[in-house]
C-alpha cells in the first residue's frame, strides 16, 4: 500500500468545518483540501470535491477501496487530534500566563 508520509492540519473555527488537511503520499504526491467535518454522528473526513453545474459536489480525489479510506481517515484523525491537543496546551499555557 502507498504510504502517507505527511499530514498537515489547518484548523478552522466554524460550526461544522473543523479543519482543512493536506496529505502527502510517499514524499512525492500531495492532495490538498480534505476537510474534517463535524456531522450528526461525530467527525468525518470529506475528500476534495468540486461543485458541478447541476449543483452537486463530485469528489476529485478519493480512495478506491475501504482499506485505503480507513488508512487515510486514521492518519487524518490522528493528526487532527494532535493539533487540537497542542492548541489546547497552547491555550492553557497562555491562560496560565495571563492569570499570573
Amino acid at each position: 500500500m502507498i504510504k502517507i508520509t505527511e499530514v498537515k492540519v489547518f484548523p478552522v473555527n466554524e460550526e461544522r468545518l473543523k479543519a482543512y488537511v493536506t496529505i502527502t503520499f510517499e514524499d512525492c504526491f500531495v492532495v490538498r483540501d480534505l476537510k474534517v467535518i463535524k456531522g450528526n454522528n461525530g467527525i468525518f473526513v470529506a475528500m476534495p470535491s468540486k461543485k458541478r453545474k447541476d449543483g452537486q459536489f463530485k469528489d476529485i480525489a478519493h480512495p478506491l477501496n475501504q482499506e485505503m479510506r480507513e488508512y487515510i481517515e486514521k492518519s487524518v484523525f490522528d493528526a487532527y487530534q494532535a493539533e487540537v491537543d497542542s492548541m489546547g496546551s497552547a491555550l492553557y499555557s497562555a491562560k496560565k500566563y495571563e492569570d499570573s
